[in-house]
C-alpha cells in the first residue's frame, strides 16, 4: 500500500472547500480520480483510506500538521468521488454487491506486499485468532469510521451501503480483533440474502443490525426494571430481585466487554451511548465491591453496596433515551460535547491540584487547640464552591491559611477557575455544537453507519441474551477445547437455534411475507393496511406519493422525459466551470451508450 497522493498535493494547508473549488478540482482531485478508477481494482478506495489514517496519525509540529490534513482531506474527496463513479457505473443489485465488496469486505494492508516486507513491517499483536486467512484483515468501512470521513459516509453510495447492511439485504462474516467464544469454522462470503431460499431457524439473522438493534433495547429494557425493582424493595435486604438483577446485569456487562473487545475501543466510543455505558459498568462494579463489603460484616440490609447503585439511576434512565433517539442531534452533540467537557474538566483538576496542595501546606504546624486546621475536604469543598461561583466562604477563610498568600492564593483561584477555565468551557462547547449543527445530515450519517458497523457482530457471544452468555462462556468455552472445529459448531448452532428459536421464527416469518415483498394488489381496505395519516387533513398528501404509478402512464413519463438516462454530475458542472468541456461530454455520451445498451 503505497502513499497515492502524497507527491500530488502540493504543499499547502488546503481545505475542503479549497479542493472543490474550480481551479483545484481540475487540477489536482480529477487528474486523480482519473488515473485511480479503474473498474477491475475495487481495493483503490480501501488503499486511499488507508493513506488518509496514516496522514490523520503523522500530524507532528506546527509546520506539517496542516500539511497532513489536506492530505488526509484529498484522500477522503478522491476515495468519494471514486466510490461515485463506482456506484453510477454499476446499477441495480450487482451494483449494490460490488458496493458492499468495496466497503465491507475485508483486505489486508500487506496483501501484495513481498514476504520479506511483510515480516520486517508486521507487528505481532496479541492474540491473534485463527480465522481462516482472514486474520490480518480491516474493512473499508472500518476505516472510514476510525478517519470520520463523514463526507465519504454521507455519500449515496455509502448509504446505499450501509441501509442493506442494516436491514439485512447484504450479508457478510464481520471481522474483529479478537472474541471470547469463537466460532469461525464456516466463512460465509459476501452475497446479498434471500429470505425465500434461507432457512426458517437462521441463526445469523441475529446479528442483523436492526435485529440487534431491537433485542439490545429489549435487553436494556429488562434490565432498567429489574433495577428498579430492586431499588423499590431494597429495604428487606438481599432479596430475589438484587440476585435476578446482578446475574442479569453480569451478564449485560459481559456483553458489553465483548462490543469493546470486537472492533477496538476507538470504533466502540463513537457510539452515542458508550460513555454512558462505561459509567454503568464503573458503578455496576464499585457495588459488587460494596456488596462483598457488606456480606463480609454482616449489613446486607444496610451495606454500602445499594447506596452506590442508587447513582446508577440517572445513568440508566439517560441510556434510554439515547437508544430511542439514537439519530437526534441534540444527543448526537452531547456525546461531542461529552469529550470536550471530560478532557477539560480532567486538565483542570489536574492543574488545580497544586492550589489544594499549596493551601494545605501553608497551614502552621504549631496550631492551638481551639483553632483546628480545616481538613482536605473542607479545602476541596472549598475550592469546589468557587469554582462554581456557588459560595465564597473559602475566600473568607482563606486568612486561616495565611494572612497575605491565602487570599492571594483564593482569589488567583476564583480568576483562572471560575473565569478563565468555564469560559473557554463554553467557548470549546458552543463551537462544537455549532459544527454539528453546520453539517447535520452528515453527522446523522455517520453515527448511523457507526451503529450499523458495530451491530454486526463476529462473536457467537452475542447470540446468547443475558444471563445465558455467562452460561455459555462456562460451558461451552471449555467444550471448544475437548472437541474438533465441525462439532463445536454444530453444538453452537444447535444451542443458540433453541435458545432463540421463538426469535428466529418471528424473524424468518417477517422478512418471507413483508421484507422486500412486491405490493400486492387490495381490492379493499382492510384493519391492516389502516393509516394513522387518516387522523390528520393532509394526510392525502403523504399517501398520493405513495400510490405506485400505472405502467402506461410511467411510460409515456419516460419517453416525456428523456434527460434521466443521461445523469448530470457533480463532475460535469466542475468540468464547465473549469473548461473541461470535451471530456465532460465524453463521459456523457459513454454513459448515454451504456444505457442504452443495458435498455
Amino acid at each position: 500500500m503505497s502513499h497515492v497522493a502524497g507527491d500530488d498535493v502540493a504543499h499547502d494547508p488546503y481545505t475542503l472547500e479549497h479542493f472543490r473549488e474550480p481551479r483545484l478540482n481540475a487540477l489536482i482531485v480529477r487528474p486523480l480520480v482519473d488515473r485511480l478508477y479503474s473498474p477491475p481494482d475495487t481495493s483503490v478506495i480501501y488503499c486511499l483510506l488507508v493513506n488518509r489514517v496514516y496522514f490523520l496519525r503523522e500530524q507532528s509540529g506546527l509546520v506539517h500538521q496542516s500539511v497532513n490534513v489536506a492530505r488526509a482531506t484529498l484522500c477522503e474527496l478522491v476515495a468519494n468521488r471514486v466510490l461515485r463513479r463506482f456506484h453510477e457505473d454499476n446499477p441495480g443489485q450487482p451494483g449494490l454487491l460490488l458496493l458492499a465488496r468495496i466497503l465491507v469486505d475485508g483486505l489486508d494492508p500487506y496483501q501484495g506486499a513481498p514476504r520479506d516486507v511483510e515480516r520486517e513491517g508486521r507487528h505481532l499483536q496479541w492474540p491473534v485468532q485463527d480465522r481462516g486467512g482472514h486474520e490480518w484483515k480491516l474493512t473499508a468501512l472500518e476505516l472510514a469510521i476510525l478517519s470520520e470521513s463523514k463526507t465519504l459516509i454521507s455519500s449515496s453510495a455509502c448509504r446505499r451501503v450501509v441501509d442493506a447492511v442494516h436491514h439485512g439485504q447484504v450479508v457478510y462474516t464481520p471481522l474483529s480483533f479478537i472474541d471470547i467464544l469463537p466460532d469461525h469454522y464456516k466463512h460465509r462470503p459476501l452475497s446479498l440474502y434471500d429470505p425465500q431460499q434461507a432457512r426458517l431457524l437462521n441463526h445469523h439473522r441475529l446479528i442483523v443490525p436492526r435485529v440487534r438493534a431491537v433485542a439490545e433495547v429489549m435487553q436494556f429494557l429488562v434490565l432498567l426494571v429489574l433495577y428498579a425493582l430492586t431499588m423499590i424493595n431494597r429495604y428487606v435486604g438481599y432479596g430475589p430481585w438484587e440476585l435476578l438483577f446482578g446475574v442479569y446485569a453480569a451478564g449485560w456487562v459481559l456483553q458489553e466487554f465483548a462490543a469493546i473487545i470486537e472492533h477496538g475501543w476507538e470504533v466502540h466510543a463513537q457510539s452515542l451511548w458508550s460513555f454512558l455505558d462505561l459509567s454503568f459498568v464503573a458503578i455496576y462494579g464499585a457495588y459488587v465491591l460494596a456488596r462483598i463489603y457488606d456480606f463480609c460484616v454482616g449489613h446486607l440490609r444496610d451495606g454500602y453496596g445499594l447506596d452506590v447503585l442508587c447513582i446508577a439511576a440517572p445513568v440508566l434512565l439517560t441510556r434510554i433515551a439515547f437508544n430511542l433517539m439514537p439519530h437526534n442531534i441534540v444527543f448526537i452533540s452531547l456525546h461531542a460535547m461529552m469529550k470536550d467537557f471530560t478532557f477539560l474538566t480532567f486538565l483542570a483538576a489536574w492543574c488545580f491540584t497544586g492550589f489544594l496542595l499549596a493551601l494545605k501546606w501553608l497551614i502552621p504546624t504549631d496550631r492551638g487547640s481551639g483553632d483546628a486546621a480545616p481538613s482536605w475536604s473542607t479545602v476541596c469543598k472549598w475550592l469546589l464552591w468557587i469554582w462554581f461561583g456557588l459560595d465564597g466562604t473559602g475566600i473568607e477563610e482563606s486568612v486561616r491559611f495565611h494572612v497575605i498568600l491565602g487570599p492571594t492564593l483564593m482569589i488567583a483561584f476564583a480568576f483562572l477557575g471560575n473565569t478563565l477555565f468555564l469560559t473557554i468551557l463554553v467557548a470549546m462547547l458552543t463551537n462544537t455544537f455549532s459544527r454539528i449543527i453546520a453539517d447535520e445530515a452528515a453527522e446523522i450519517s455517520f453515527r448511523r453507519t457507526v451503529l450499523t458497523f458495530e451491530s454486526v457482530k463476529s462473536d457467537a457471544i452475542f447470540a446468547y441474551p443475558p444471563p445465558f452468555n455467562i452460561v455459555a462462556i462456562a460451558t461451552l468455552l471449555p467444550l471448544k477445547f475437548l472437541v474438533s472445529a465441525r462439532r463445536f459448531h454444530t453444538i453452537n448452532v444447535a444451542v443458540i437455534r433453541v435458545l432463540n428459536a421463538p426469535g428466529l421464527l418471528l424473524i424468518g416469518l417477517f422478512e418471507r411475507r413483508r421484507l422486500w415483498a412486491r405490493p400486492k394488489p387490495r381490492d379493499k381496505p382492510s384493519l391492516l393496511s389502516w393509516h394513522f395519516t387518516g387522523f390528520s387533513p393532509h394526510g392525502d398528501i403523504q399517501a398520493v406519493f405513495k400510490v405506485p404509478l400505472p405502467a402506461d402512464i410511467s411510460d409515456k413519463i419516460d419517453e416525456l422525459d428523456p434527460v434521466e438516462e443521461v445523469p448530470v454530475l457533480e463532475d460535469d458542472v466542475m468540468s464547465r466551470l473549469s473548461a473541461d468541456i470535451p471530456r465532460s461530454r465524453l463521459r456523457r455520451s459513454r454513459m448515454s451508450r451504456r444505457d442504452h445498451s443495458m435498455g
